[in-house]
């Protein structure tokens, strides 16, 4: 029996969560997707899912196999355009995820762009501020913004996020410009929610320095957070990524310039360097070249003037 086919049809139940819907899709009689199935178990000589009346969950075997058969798929489509295009066109689908307000202010036309190039892959771009199970969401290619890296994964780094203090000028009407990081203390300060603590951490001068604030206004969403400090609730940090065009046209004033904020790596993150289909291979080629150099090209504008 046909190993490959097996394998597409172990992955296609799984994703279907059920034998006769996994056999429509593949065409199959029920009878021949069991088959299939007892086949692949075979092969790897364990048992790879629970069958139940109501259900179909995968096996501590299962779970370890699933990704190398997405591997063994991908790896077998990439083969076929090698065979059926001299220039090996990429194809296929592509499932990405992010941060929502990334997704908004740059990764989204960088994908356009690099489908204009490729235009035979397709992008499933799905946003989340919290980390995403790779093999579990089935997806390709994740793009995180953090310091803190899952060593399991493969992490490519593609530019740095720098962040900066900034009011609404309605709002420094009201309250008064900061002039040093104590001054702080007497302002409404406004957070993102997954970072929230009593404090901005700050490098000044060479040190790190932690400044207690008071938080009246905090959000799980940075496009709320960017509103809210333009509708003038208090005193924000914020990514350059997002707010750079809020910063050059005065809808926002940088604050503390002397006082860095954190800066965290964005990373291109995959399971696997093994095996990888051509177009997601391209795709963090082009991120990479798109996102490059010392600068991130959105922090190369004159009225983004980093600390040091």
């Amino acid at each position: 029996m046909d190993r490959l086919t097996a394998v597409r049809v172990f992955v296609e139940v799984v994703d279907r969560g059920s034998l006769t819907q996994a056999a429509q899709a593949l065409e199959m009689s029920a009878a021949m997707v069991s088959r299939y199935l007892a086949a692949v178990e075979a092969w790897f000589n364990a048992r790879l899912l629970h069958r139940t009346t109501r259900k179909i969950s995968l096996t501590d075997a299962g779970l370890a196999a699933l990704p190398a058969c997405r591997q063994l798929l991908d790896m077998a489509q990439d083969v076929q355009h090698l065979v059926a295009a001299p220039n090996r066109m990429p194809a296929g689908v592509l499932r990405v995820t992010t941060a929502s307000s990334f997704a908004e202010a740059q990764l989204t036309a960088a994908l356009v762009d690099f489908q204009r190039l490729h235009p035979q892959v397709e992008v499933v771009l799905s946003v989340s501020d919290k980390a995403t199970d790779l093999v579990a969401e089935r997806v390709d290619l994740a793009v995180r913004i953090t310091n803190t890296l899952d060593p399991a994964m493969i992490a490519r780094p593609l530019a740095l996020c720098h962040s900066v203090l900034c009011a609404s000028p309605q709002y420094l009407e009201r309250q008064g410009m900061p002039h040093h990081a104590d001054d702080l203390q007497h302002h409404r300060c406004i957070a993102h929610a997954f970072g929230i603590g009593k404090q901005y951490r700050f490098t000044h001068q060479g040190q790190t320095i932690e400044v207690p604030v008071h938080w009246s206004f905090h959000t799980n969403e940075t496009a709320v957070l960017r509103r809210a400090a333009l509708a003038g609730a208090g005193i924000g940090m914020l990514p350059t990524y997002y707010v750079g065009d809020d910063l050059q046209a005065g809808r926002l004033v940088r604050l503390l310039p002397d006082y860095a904020p954190e800066v965290l790596g964005i990373h291109a993150i995959y399971l696997s360097r093994q095996y990888q289909p051509l177009a997601l291979r391209l795709l963090v080629d082009f991120l990479a070249q798109r996102f490059a150099g010392l600068t991130a090209p959105w922090d190369q504008s004159s009225s983004i003037r980093l600390a040091g």
